[in-house]
């Protein structure tokens, strides 16, 4: 890849760092997209082990740009976006990738195809990991930023996702337990 052709590409990635989505860190603050794409990343790493007959590193490349339209189209929470904002991710996805080398370009596309279909062990666990990353972090998050419909996805959301590895089941399940003891302890401080 040309240098200048790398400067303008990550140029255009860079709007990952500035476009917020939904969720909230710890010190209070709107979580970037980017942010969420590398807790994502260190997530498939941390979990390799439990899938030693996937390609982790496609795993791990998958999950680094996942969310690569939302660097034109930002995020839509996953509770609001339709079937035209997904039409829309994949259009600046395509407008994107047209900004790349041909080997790039088609190593990606191939990537984004993997992950649309749904069917190989890597897209399978790229896509229940991004499920529970969002979980994780409204756990991390204050439950002040919640809103009132998040209480009850917060204990379902991306159960469909996980359900083809028992590790991510457990994963899950985990998450839903500290969930619930969020949602009692503030409960308990709200009475």
């Amino acid at each position: 890849m040309e240098i200048k052709e790398l400067i303008h590409f990550i140029g255009l990635l860079e709007k990952l760092k500035c476009n917020t989505r939904h969720s909230w860190t710890t010190s209070g603050r709107k979580e970037s997209v980017a942010e969420h794409s590398f807790m994502l990343t260190v997530m498939a790493y941390m979990v390799k082990d439990a899938f030693p007959e996937t390609d982790i590193n496609k795993v791990i490349v998958m999950c680094l740009l996942h969310d690569f339209g939302e660097a034109v189209t930002g995020d839509i929470p996953a509770f609001e976006k339709t079937k035209g904002d997904e039409d829309t991710e994949e259009k600046a996805i395509d407008g994107l990738l047209k900004e790349l080398p041909d080997k790039q370009k088609a190593e990606m596309r191939a990537l984004f195809q993997e992950m649309k279909e749904m069917k190989t062990p890597e897209a399978k666990l790229c896509k229940g990991l991004d499920k529970m990353e969002a979980v994780l972090q409204h756990n991390e998050a204050d439950i002040s930023t919640w809103l009132p419909l998040e209480y009850d996805l917060q204990l379902n959301y991306g159960e469909k996702e996980v359900a083809f590895s028992p590790y991510l089941v457990a994963l899950r399940e985990q998450l839903n337990e500290d969930s619930r003891e969020k949602i009692v302890k503030e409960k308990g401080v709200m009475e």
